[in-house]
């Protein structure tokens, strides 16, 4: 073979590579806008940048995954519903109390089903691997509720807040493995 013969295939290699890499970061971009939903583009917005954004979703799997979430039994389900339904009763005479309420029974919940309770932040992240459609009504109940605690909110952003958090709270009541656990032991 001549220099030119094998530079042309070297340059044919570097090329294939390249293509595979391309295909490859394609086909991760496109599991994980499937996988995350609109926590995707939220990340994306937040760290400016989809290769910083998707790196820190990858990261949240994996964190996740070495975590040992559990369904929970079913008194458990039972306590957390009756406790649901009376904070739900409050909200009539006491919204503030009642969002509060719910904020708490959100976090007991994450708690006995595995998920570390750090920091908000950390908290919404590990929650957006398993339930990636509700996250974002977890943030916007929490900004209420900050709100709230200032003296801020109105009762109807009261009320927004308890559907915000009711929809976290229905998910994570479910009596089986979040979705990317039951993929995993299949």
């Amino acid at each position: 073979m001549n220099t030119t013969a094998i530079l042309l295939l070297v340059l044919i290699v570097v090329v294939l590579a390249v293509g595979a890499v391309l295909v490859w970061q394609r086909r991760r971009s496109a599991e994980l806008q499937k996988r995350f939903g609109p926590e995707y583009q939220h990340a994306v917005s937040e760290f400016g940048d989809q290769q910083k954004a998707e790196a820190e979703l990858a990261s949240r799997q994996k964190r996740v995954r070495r975590m040992e979430i559990r369904s929970l039994t079913p008194e458990e389900q039972a306590r957390f519903s009756d406790a649901w339904k009376k904070a739900q009763a409050r909200f009539v005479d006491q919204p503030s109390q009642a969002a509060a309420d719910a904020d708490i029974l959100v976090k007991e919940l994450m708690q006995t089903r595995g998920y570390p309770m750090g920091d908000f932040e950390q908290r919404a992240a590990d929650i957006s691997v398993d339930y990636p459609n509700v996250v974002s009504n977890y943030r916007a109940a929490r900004e209420i509720a900050l709100r709230n605690n200032a003296g801020e909110a109105t009762t109807e952003d009261i009320r927004q807040a308890m559907v915000h958090y009711r929809s976290l709270f229905e998910e994570l009541l479910e009596t089986g493995q979040p979705a990317m656990h039951r993929e995993e032991v299949r």
